[in-house]
């Protein structure tokens, strides 16, 4: 279950990772495109100034288009970046929703292609495209 300030569709993002648990909680929403990280901005994600960090949304967008390539793949490969490109074009604010939309690209047997639009409550404040090495599970 989410809470209210939560938008439907939403879940408890499926995995933890030490980099994202200061920035918890964090949620994702898989979609036919991709996947899709989201939260509720607050003053942990800001830098110096107040703003949200340029910082906080490259790493979202890198797992957005990492998760929207596992999931291109069937979930069966693992994903490591080989390159990471953000254009910021807007800012967000305290209090506003965050939504990370993934979607990979194209997807070959060991390159995928991904990109993505970050979203502050429905304004797009960055894009980003990813390229990432498909790595096949262990065991």
């Amino acid at each position: 279950m989410t809470s209210p300030d939560i938008p439907a569709g939403f879940e408890p993002h499926f995995r933890k990772a030490p980099l994202t648990d200061p920035w918890e909680p964090l949620y994702s929403r898989k979609t036919d495109n991709g996947v899709t990280v989201g939260l509720r901005l607050a003053k942990p994600h800001t830098n110096a100034r107040g703003l949200i960090h340029g910082g906080l949304i490259a790493a979202l967008a890198d797992a957005a288009m990492g998760y929207s390539c596992a999931q291109a793949t069937g979930w069966t490969t693992s994903l490591v970046t080989i390159s990471l490109s953000v254009d910021y074009v807007g800012a967000g604010e305290i209090g506003q929703w965050l939504a990370v939309e993934g979607e990979a690209i194209k997807t070959g047997s060991t390159i995928c292609f991904a990109q993505c639009l970050a979203k502050a409550d429905g304004a797009v404040i960055a894009r980003a495209s990813g390229t990432f090495r498909v790595v096949p599970k262990k065991g």
